[in-house]
């Protein structure tokens, strides 16, 4: 229950996660909590590893392939024992975090949905698997995450940044700061010490550790090695400062100190920070040190020495996941959730070449008056510098707003911007758009990262092209399955239907699914349900193709049906099968003739009795031989039964029985029997798929008799 002092549980939250972290040993640990109208999983608490490190994963999209987003998907824990197994299940996580490591994510099942996950990070020395004692902890810790949501007066607000929880200290307390004792006998070892917390601050130094640095210690205290020592930025003391916060093992390096002063770097992390041994090194006649050897073994989950820095690995990330973006709107989302934040930009303008004009296909940070403003420029614009960035195919940067007025007098006045960077988004010599990052203070880009950014604008260039390559064919592809799915069912005394079709999550958001009811007369109807295999234009003509061969034979008897439909699919020599139900209610009999072609059963459930799956015999499916036959079963239909048709989008997901889905959506169908059927289609979804993450195409179709008038 929550405190008052709580009202929407982040005290708990935060508790309890850094409990469960202690209690299993982990070293890191962050809680998600999922964004339903983004569908995106944002990180809210951090515990354990700095929060630059943990940046690129800070909003994970839920169609997203990564431990989190699976563990919600697919209401699972999630568990990947060593870098191998990231590198296989999980290859674009593995090449932004390059560490070596265990992880286990889990999903927070709350009262009515998944509220979102959490996971735990252990050190590389962890077995390859979790032991039963993790587990239970990770369990229970799961349990109590969502029962704290459950029950919260507030929603939990999703900040911008995660909250950063103390990690559990298990070592005894020695007040605040070292004592005299320890200070003491640091100073009288002949090599330096120098101690850092987990953000990478210099929080201890001996007087030998400043002289060996070259730098006095006043200067050196609270600042990072690798930002305030110009020698040890080269991205390697970080990238091994990284692995040592990440894969807790000790990790070991040399660096010159110019202009020929080799020192030695020991890195030995735990939970409350890293303690670095320097000494001097000398050097060998190839002027690198020698490694000892005692170390060899313990820093071989380092990357080598051409690994790059923590921001080098961050764009490795971004420019892997906008390869696997899809849609306009994925790209639009990636860039405003992951490249922003990547280079302190506050304001997006994502724009495509359309017609001689620039047209605005997103934004983050703008008002809507000044996007209206930009929408629709000519390309030779000179309001702002996009015209002339896409003229020249050459990226213009500007620090300040009296720069940018030097050369375009009215672009200051456009927005509150103070410092730009035009991007021009070329594909194959053509211009294909422009995106624009701007800031809210001045901000001087260095040529390291004007390089970065003109090569991050190639990649987004292509994932633009490529997604409205897709969302072109993906509009026309839907169009053509919209218009051949029934507009309205049709009414039929006696008789109520309610029907919905619902797009995968993910991909070309069309496919082959279908349904239809049939007027035959004033007391005959007939109902039909299918799938057509893959999601392309292909499968949605060929849905057409079958609706029109039913519509042809509906009427007779449900295995002729469907016997003739199946030689007019063979007819057409497609590659595509299909499965289909198809019904022949007669309301005056008060009964039902159904035959299968290898689809899932339909759910029936009738006053007074148990709601159960139909025991159907069913033929194989549509298309596979042109001379098949299809089995017809026979059940009553009194007033008030309820027949529920659906594809196998609804019961069949990763790791889960679809017998046993089907089995619960019926005890659900007679527990709500009572609902408008609109009504009671939603609670089937949300049972069946709580996430409203849909990883195939679902059509869902109920019937409902009623007393006939009369």
């Amino acid at each position: 229950m929550d405190r008052p002092e709580d009202p929407d549980g982040a005290g708990l939250l935060d508790e309890t996660l850094a409990d469960t972290v202690r209690r299993t040993g982990a070293s890191a640990g962050a809680l998600y909590l999922l964004d339903e109208a983004t569908r995106v999983l944002a990180m809210t608490a951090l515990c354990g590893v700095p929060l630059d490190v943990a940046w690129p994963w800070r909003r994970v999209p839920l169609n997203a392939p990564a431990p989190v987003s699976d563990a919600v998907r697919e209401n699972r824990l999630v568990w990947v024992g060593s870098q191998n197994d990231m590198a296989r299940t999980y290859p674009r996580a593995a090449a932004s975090l390059p560490y070596q490591f265990a992880l286990a994510a889990a999903p927070l099942p709350g009262r009515d949905r998944c509220r979102g996950a959490f996971f735990l990070l252990w050190p590389a020395s962890h077995p390859a698997e979790a032991s039963r004692r993790e587990r239970g902890h990770i369990a229970s810790a799961a349990r109590r995450m969502a029962r704290v949501l459950d029950e919260v007066t507030v929603p939990l607000p999703l900040p911008d940044q995660p909250r950063l929880v103390p990690v559990p200290s298990v070592a005894p307390a020695h007040g605040d700061r070292p004592s005299r004792a320890a200070a003491d006998y640091a100073e009288r070892l002949p090599e330096g010490a120098l101690g850092m917390d987990l953000e990478g601050r210099i929080t201890f130094l001996t007087t030998e550790a400043a002289s060996l640095l070259g730098l006095e210690a006043g200067r050196l205290l609270g600042t990072r090695p690798w930002q305030s020592l110009p020698w040890l930025d080269d991205t390697v003391a970080e990238d091994h400062y990284r692995t040592a916060v990440i894969s807790r093992d000790p990790v070991a390096f040399t660096s010159l100190r110019p202009p020929s002063t080799w020192l030695r770097f020991q890195l030995y992390p735990d939970a409350s920070g890293i303690s670095v041994r320097i000494t001097r090194a000398d050097a060998t006649a190839q002027g690198r040190p020698p490694v000892a050897a005692s170390l060899v073994a313990a820093s071989a989950s380092a990357p080598s020495g051409t690994a790059q820095g923590g921001r080098l690995y961050q764009l490795v990330h971004l420019a892997a996941a906008l390869t696997e973006t899809v849609a306009v709107r994925d790209v639009v989302e990636l860039v405003a959730d992951q490249v922003l934040p990547a280079f302190g930009a506050d304001g997006l303008v994502l724009s495509t070449a359309d017609a001689g004009r620039l047209r605005i296909t997103g934004y983050h940070g703008y008002d809507q008056e000044t996007i209206d403003r930009l929408d629709g420029l000519p390309l030779d614009t000179d309001l702002t510098p996009a015209g002339r960035a896409l003229a020249d195919g050459v990226p213009s940067f500007f620090a300040d707003r009296d720069e940018m007025a030097r050369r375009h007098p009215e672009a200051p006045r456009v927005s509150d911007k103070q410092a730009w960077a035009f991007l021009p988004l070329i594909v194959s010599g053509r211009p294909a758009g422009c995106c624009i990052l701007s800031y809210e203070r001045p901000h001087a880009f260095s040529a390291d990262e004007r390089a970065v950014l003109t090569s991050l604008a190639g990649l987004i260039a292509q994932a633009l092209d490529r997604a409205r390559l897709y969302d072109a064919a993906r509009d026309l592809a839907h169009g053509l399955q919209q218009a051949l799915l029934p507009h309205r069912l049709p009414a039929l005394p006696g008789l109520d239907a309610a029907a919905r079709y619902l797009p995968a999550s993910h991909g070309m958001d069309i496919g082959g699914d279908f349904y239809d009811v049939i007027r035959l007369d004033g007391t005959t109807a007939a109902a039909v349900i299918g799938d057509v295999q893959g999601h392309s234009a292909a499968a949605a003509a060929l849905m057409g193709q079958v609706r029109t061969a039913i519509h042809a034979t509906a009427g007779g008897p449900p295995g002729q049906v469907l016997a003739r439909t199946n030689r007019v699919l063979t007819d057409l020599e497609t590659d595509l099968l299909v499965s289909c139900t198809y019904a022949h209610i007669d309301l005056a009999r008060q009964e039902v003739l159904l035959a299968s072609a290898g689809h899932p059963p339909p759910l029936l459930h009738g006053p007074g009795r148990r709601a159960r799956p139909v025991e159907l015999d069913p033929g194989p499916l549509l298309g596979i031989d042109p001379d098949l036959s299809y089995p017809v079963t026979t059940l009553s239909l009194g007033p008030g039964s309820t027949l529920a048709f659906y594809t196998d989008g609804l019961v069949e997901a990763p790791g889960v029985d679809p017998d046993r889905i089907a089995e619960d959506l019926a005890a659900h169908l007679a527990e709500q029997a009572g609902q408008d059927l609109d009504r009671l289609i939603d609670t089937l979804l949300r049972r069946a798929r709580p996430t409203a993450h849909y990883t195939d195409d679902i059509a869902l179709l109920l019937l409902r008799t009623t007393p006939r008038p009369g």
